[in-house]
């Protein structure tokens, strides 16, 4: 497996990916009965710390084991996309709340 150093294609990555993600949330929460600005705001709590998960900023630890995501897209055969650091997906989080909450 090769990786690649694409930043500008892995951010419209994890643009699409955090999308993702606040909709499959917020599809559940609506279907546990949830509107309005208490579906809003629990679709963006969750999503925001899904991809802080993701990103590595929850700082996982368990007896003694540190967890350290490191996210990266398929972007061919034996090809794997990533950005030189970290993920930063939370960044997009609110953005795109705005946007599938229409604000």
């Amino acid at each position: 497996m090769q990786l690649k150093i694409d930043t500008e294609t892995f951010d419209q990555h994890q643009q699409i990916l955090v999308r993702e993600l606040v909709e499959q949330i917020r599809l559940k929460l609506v279907e546990a009965g949830l509107s309005g600005e208490k579906l809003k705001d629990a679709t963006g709590n969750i999503a925001f710390s899904v991809a802080s998960t993701i990103d590595d900023t929850a700082m996982i630890e368990v007896d003694g084991i540190a967890v350290r995501p490191y996210l990266t897209f398929v972007s061919g055969e034996d090809e794997l996309m990533h950005c030189g650091e970290n993920s930063y997906a939370h960044e997009y989080v609110a953005e795109i709340i705005g946007q599938v909450f229409g604000k």
